[in-house]
């Protein structure tokens, strides 16, 4: 008797259903993306108890007829692609034929769709068909899809809690609002509102309605193109920062992708202004031909492979990179307050502005706000201050111009650590010791890459002793020390003498620096990349050599001091991304001393 047999369509869509649908998200997922390729311009999502109860998707797309509908339910049927050629082409989000199927084998589905006259009711509970009849349903389509996994209860134990579910679910709308701003997306939960956007077609409003005045009015829009990509979009000043990458947003022809490559190429662009640890907030639309594009690696469809990806990662990194550099990137430090409706954060002491005269925060409260605002409050953080800051940003061409124009005049020093200085737009606070270093990592910089006129002889030489190990690692990667001015050479068994040094290191701690030099190679010699070990090697000696903080200055060395941080390139952060200078408006200031009640 046979052992091998084919598997009935039901057992085969539960099985598909594992791949495909995981969580609430993912039935979301796959039925928005279906409205989508339907040219909606409408599309609501309401769940009941975050989805495990019921999902419902409405649409306002072109609808199916009878004969289609049935047929969507069918494995592997598909209106996306008809021949084998078409997956080199993929131009639409779904195309795989397995969700509608999937979904229906594992939930109790409700559907009503109509091109415009005549609609179709199907209902399906676990495959199997119970309705198939006419309706009157308006153009577009809407399916719920209810009681999820009611008939396979082991799956039910792998979704998360309720809050995890939902949260999920809303962070794919956000996406998909991104993606498609000319869609307006509705998200709501028991019937509360959680997601909504207008469908403008304006990216930086989407942002804005979705993310709130702090993160919309700090963005700056950039735009780059070769003959095999666009690029468009939104990057965030470094004031506002995240502690993961889930803010980085990027879309490959309108699908929100995940790409290792890609997030390392923005972080990249970012790298002289934040910190490692932290991420910045990004939305950015990449536009190539399919071809280039693999989207066929797995059911999710957000992880792809890119053709031509170096060229890719090179324009994203100088894209980003330029784009900060011409932005004056001072932080604005802002007061929280209590207030029941928000108002519009006004530079201009001048403008009067309803709010609540709720009192003032104590200073120790006093931060970056970064809390995401509903869309309620959008008319009080009107729009078109944002537009207008936005495109203020993208007219200035000429880099560092804005704040060598800024005229600061030091008045005095804090806590022998803060330099104080005023010009008519209010107070700025700067860090002597940030500042330093960031002068300092620019001057090593522009040395080491010509070393050979920065190198010295030392005149008592430096003996250096190794384990064999480190020994080898050592004199691996030589030539990648002699190219910044460490000259040395061997000295008997796993010994080392050092000849020559580079003259920006500081005088009274040559040893101590290049002892440091030679641990840090050793530490990064497991996976050795010559760029980041050279950029180490600048911020410690930077660090090193640079002003203490409660070292004491006097008022002419903080006016030069300023003086030589304009000239930088970026003259904004430290050598490991730390502000150097912050800024207090004339009217933050008034308003915590409560000159100004609002």
């Amino acid at each position: 008797m046979s052992k091998i047999h084919v598997m009935s369509e039901n057992l085969a869509n539960k099985i598909a259903a594992g791949e495909v649908i995981e969580r609430i998200a993912s039935v979301v997922k796959e039925l928005v993306e279906n409205s989508i390729d339907a040219n909606s311009k409408v599309i609501s999502v309401d769940l009941v108890d975050c989805g495990l109860k019921k999902i419902k998707v409405t649409d306002d797309g072109i609808g199916m007829d009878k004969e289609d509908a049935l047929l969507s339910f069918q494995r592997h049927a598909t209106s996306k692609i008809k021949k084998e050629d078409d997956l080199f082409f993929i131009q639409t989000l779904g195309f795989r034929g397995e969700a509608l199927a999937s979904i229906a084998s594992v939930s109790k589905v409700d559907l009503k769709t109509s091109q415009g006259s005549i609609g179709t009711h199907i209902v399906i509970e676990g495959g199997k068909l119970i309705t198939n009849e006419e309706s009157d349903a308006k153009k577009g389509t809407t399916i719920s899809v209810k009681d999820l996994f009611f008939n396979t209860p082991a799956r039910l134990k792998y979704l998360k809690s309720n809050t995890t579910e939902l949260a999920g679910v809303t962070s794919f709308i956000e996406r998909l609002s991104l993606s498609h701003p000319e869609i307006s997306f509705t998200l709501t939960n028991n019937e509360k509102r959680i997601v909504f956007t207008s469908g403008s077609n304006d990216l930086l409003k989407t942002i804005h309605e979705l993310f709130g005045y702090v993160v919309s009015s700090n963005m700056i829009e950039v735009n780059a193109s070769s003959d095999d990509y666009d690029i468009r979009g939104y990057i965030c000043k470094p004031v506002v920062l995240k502690s993961n990458r889930n803010y980085m947003l990027t879309f490959v022809n309108d699908r929100m992708v995940k790409n290792i490559d890609i997030n390392k190429a923005i972080n990249e662009g970012y790298r002289d202004f934040k910190p490692d640890i932290k991420y910045p907030v990004v939305v950015l639309k990449i536009d190539t031909d399919p071809t280039l594009v693999d989207v066929n690696i797995h059911p999710s469809k957000a992880d792809i492979k890119i053709s031509k990806i170096d060229e890719l990662i090179f324009m994203l990194e100088s894209m980003i990179n330029k784009s900060l550099r011409k932005t004056l990137l001072v932080q604005d430090m802002k007061v929280n307050t209590n207030v029941s409706a928000p108002s519009v954060i006004e530079k201009d002491k001048n403008v009067l502005i309803e709010a609540s005269d709720e009192v003032v925060k104590s200073e120790e409260q006093m931060t970056f706000d970064y809390t995401k605002m509903t869309i309620e409050e959008e008319s009080a953080h009107g729009f078109s201050e944002v537009q207008s800051q936005v495109a203020k940003q993208s007219e200035d061409k000429k880099i560092n111009e804005d704040i060598k124009r800024l005229e600061l005049h030091p008045v005095g020093i804090i806590m022998q650590t803060f330099i104080v200085a005023e010009n008519e737009d209010g107070l700025y606070l700067i860090d002597q010791h940030a500042a330093h270093e960031r002068i300092n990592y620019e001057k090593v910089q522009k040395q080491m890459k010509n070393a050979e006129n920065y190198k010295m002889k030392i005149l008592v030489p430096l003996t250096l002793e190794f384990s064999p190990s480190d020994y080898l690692k050592v004199e691996e990667h030589k030539e990648t020390l002699e190219s910044i001015g460490i000259v040395f050479e061997n000295f008997g068994v796993n010994t080392i003498v050092v000849k020559e040094h580079p003259t920006w290191l500081r005088e009274g701690m040559e040893e101590t620096l290049i002892k440091q030099i030679f641990d840090m190679l050793i530490e990064d010699s497991v996976k050795f990349d010559k760029m980041k070990f050279l950029k180490r090697v600048a911020q410690t000696t930077a660090c090193k050599m640079s002003i203490r903080a409660h070292e004491v200055i006097s008022l002419d060395q903080a006016k030069e001091l300023l003086k030589q941080l304009f000239q930088c390139d970026n003259p904004y952060n430290c050598a490991h991304g730390r502000p150097t200078i912050i800024h207090y408006s004339e009217y933050e200031l008034d308003r915590m001393f409560r000159r100004i009640m609002n």
